[in-house]
């Protein structure tokens, strides 16, 4: 049996949850990946009251639709962030606060706290999402940048989620970092690290995008290997890039998503430079059996266009791994 083909409602936060149920359905996808923010997926709502996530669970049935994770993207980015302005626009009033930055994070960490325990009442054991990072601006090192500010990053990092990880382990829950720039690990290098810090607890692992390690030129295909046992769910993201040289390069040059004279940019599954191919079979080569979860971007295309396309492009590229035996067994016979 293939493997589920969901879709991350992030980018779609603009409709109700109601209405993206319905579209979702429609487009022909297994499942939902609710995001924690618009209207479809409320922690607020959910700690306040006891009927909210069976009330969720009622409408993905009305729908004929799965859920194996939810989504914390935005808070999780404010718990061990360098704060700013920029974080108010995304997050909860009541996480920002007065956007004290200290206050900011400690609130975060604890809305962290509360998503692990509302998943739980939902009856999912991922949240996905991003955790910040104290030394992402230090990313180009000049002025020459000491080891030890690096390593100082990576222990505040441990500092910060040590407690969140431990209250999930607890519940029985696990956080899918989705590795990805601006966060503390954004490759494969990185990743280790990271897993290092938290001396691997065993309620950290990994949302497998291949978008975010394709234009930095990761081996995203060699990831799934290297983390199989802490590949906790798959983000289905295409991107393309420049196979010649232009005039901006990886760090994008200020320029919008959509500009084109950008090195890269997000494209509609199976129409971007993604081997998908050697992912599925890499992923059937580590077990994994989670849903396949589209994050539809694609600044050139109509997204419920691409998203219904995308949905059947997954499907047909999907496969189950191989039984015992090999197809030539016959000749050993």
């Amino acid at each position: 049996m293939t493997r589920p083909v969901t879709i991350f409602t992030g980018q779609w936060a603009d409709l109700t949850c109601e209405d993206m149920c319905k579209l979702t359905h429609e487009l022909g996808y297994d499942g939902i990946e609710l995001a924690c923010w618009g209207d479809h997926f409320d922690i607020d709502k959910a700690v306040e009251d006891d009927a909210y996530c069976a009330q969720k669970r009622e409408l993905l049935d009305k729908h004929d639709l799965r859920a194996f994770a939810i989504s914390a993207h935005l808070v999780g980015q404010a718990v061990c962030d360098n704060i700013d302005k920029r974080h108010k626009s995304i997050l909860p009033s009541y996480v920002w606060g007065d956007g004290q930055p200290d206050g900011v994070r400690k609130r975060a960490a604890d809305e962290m706290i509360r998503t692990g325990e509302v998943a739980k009442a939902f009856e999912v054991d991922t949240v996905v999402g991003f955790t910040g990072s104290p030394i992402w601006p230090l990313l180009y090192a000049f002025p020459p940048t000491p080891q030890k500010m690096i390593d100082d990053g990576f222990a505040e990092f441990a500092r910060c989620w040590t407690p969140i990880l431990d209250a999930y382990q607890e519940l029985g829950v696990r956080f899918a970092l989705e590795v990805h720039p601006t966060e503390i690990a954004f490759d494969t290098v990185t990743a280790e690290r990271a897993l290092e810090a938290l001396d691997h607890h065993p309620s950290f692992g990994f949302n497998f995008d291949p978008s975010h390690f394709g234009y930095q030129g990761v081996d995203y295909i060699e990831f799934l290997y290297r983390f199989s046992d802490r590949i906790w769910n798959v983000h289905v993201k295409d991107v393309s890039w420049r196979k010649t040289p232009g005039p901006s390069g990886t760090f994008g040059g200020h320029l919008d998503f959509g500009d084109r004279r950008r090195h890269w940019d997000f494209r509609s599954p199976g129409r971007g430079d993604i081997d998908f191919n050697g992912i599925i079979r890499a992923l059937n080569a580590i077990g994994y059996q989670g849903p396949l979860s589209i994050e539809w971007e694609d600044n050139g295309m109509d997204r419920v266009h691409g998203a219904r396309e995308a949905c059947a492009f997954v499907k047909r590229i999907d496969f189950d791994a191989p039984g015992t035996g090999s197809f030539d067994d016959a000749f050993s016979r």
